[in-house]
């Protein structure tokens, strides 16, 4: 089987939706034509000068990265820039660059859910959930006879998706009645004669995006001159996806030991894992968001966190969020938070080509993390 780079985005992008990035986040292809092979893949947090040179050493056509390589302010690729020269270097070696950023922070499964497994949190949900897309309900009445081809209709028109499944619809039969009024040219009945009709309410859902497209698929399929339509639009529910997750371990512990925990699951860094908040205190509800989440440190005590870990906290934001009564935290690296992703994106990639004979691929382990020189000094033992 020949993989293409097409093939490898339409995976990534599958599961790593870009819709999910934010507004000012820059995702997906950065350099790479969709049309050359891919047989070997590198995963790493940040395309680095050193990820790129093990990228290119081990023949890779394909670096994914998570955080975006070219985001701010960025108006030249040129060989003399630091990260011109990089792309540069990805281009001449035939590998292709790939960033799943905030997209893959919101996925489901995503960055945050990566992390949850490697610390043994369960039973997880978002801690900031999207809400779902806009979904109407339309309610058709139409003659018994006309129902298959009304409901065929509206199939192919976008409704009926629930999930995972297809053509769902729900009917009930009733007694339909209709005057025929002047200028009127209806298909059953005369005018000025009270007309009763054996008829069928057929209820389906929608996307909002379909509108047009649904009203063009009834008015075309039913037999009556002015189709009897109700459309609702439907409250949006939270979804699965969205920023961090909350859940469970299987069985309490405390801060100090849980801390222990998180050292021991995550790569080695010079930033460390760090607590606060009472070493003995109880933990067994864990929120969590990878990379930089201080944002939610009010909203992991409404729900009832014991202890949320997260990346890149500052002073004053602890200190105020654990005097107005907040639970603890546990801060680690930002790098060591997302690494575990890579692990989760190259089993998504390899689920789909694993299979093929020429294919390989691999998770850095090069520390990218931007802190070099530390010392250490566990005071929690």
């Amino acid at each position: 089987m020949t993989v293409l780079l097409a093939d490898v985005i339409a995976v990534l992008e599958a599961h790593y939706p870009p819709r999910l990035a934010e507004s000012w986040d820059s995702v997906g292809l950065v350099c790479g034509d969709p049309a050359d092979r891919v047989g070997t893949v590198l995963y790493a947090v940040d395309a680095t000068e050193e990820v790129v040179a093990e990228a290119i050493d081990m023949g890779a056509d394909l670096l994914v990265v998570h955080h975006p390589l070219l985001l701010r302010g960025v108006d030249t690729v040129a060989a003399n820039t630091p990260k011109g020269a990089l792309i540069h270097r990805l281009v001449k070696a035939g590998c292709a660059l790939f960033t799943a950023h905030t997209n893959a922070d919101s996925a489901n499964p995503g960055v945050s859910d990566a992390l949850a497994d490697a610390l043994g949190v369960t039973d997880t949900r978002p801690l900031d959930p999207i809400d779902g897309p806009r979904v109407d309900k339309w309610v058709v009445f139409t003659p018994t006879s006309h129902g298959n081809a009304v409901r065929d209709a509206l199939f192919d028109a976008g409704a009926g998706a629930i999930g995972n499944y297809s053509r769902c619809s729900w009917s009930t039969r009733g007694l339909g009645q209709f005057l025929p009024g002047v200028g009127s040219t209806p298909a059953i009945g005369d005018h000025g004669v009270l007309e009763k009709v054996d008829e069928d309410r057929i209820e389906v859902v929608a996307p909002a995006s379909k509108r047009a497209d649904m009203l063009h698929a009834v008015t075309r399929a039913h037999p009556y001159e002015e189709p009897a339509i109700d459309v609702f639009e439907e409250v949006r529910l939270p979804s699965c996806t969205g920023l961090g997750r909350i859940g469970v371990l299987d069985r309490p512990t405390t801060l100090r030991e849980f801390t222990r925990t998180v050292r021991a699951v995550l790569p080695e860094t010079v930033w460390g894992v760090r607590a606060a908040g009472d070493p003995d205190a109880e933990i067994r509800t864990v929120a969590l968001c990878g990379g930089a989440g201080d944002g939610y440190l009010s909203a992991v005590t409404s729900l009832g966190a014991d202890v949320y870990v997260t990346s890149d906290l500052r002073h004053h934001v602890v200190d105020e969020h654990l005097r107005a009564g907040g639970a603890p935290v546990v801060d680690v690296a930002h790098w060591a938070s997302e690494w575990p992703w890579c692990e989760q994106a190259r089993r998504i990639v390899d689920a789909e080509f694993g299979d093929d004979g020429g294919w390989s691929s691999r998770v850095s382990t090069r520390r990218t993390d931007p802190w070099t020189v530390g010392s250490v000094d566990d005071r929690s033992r």
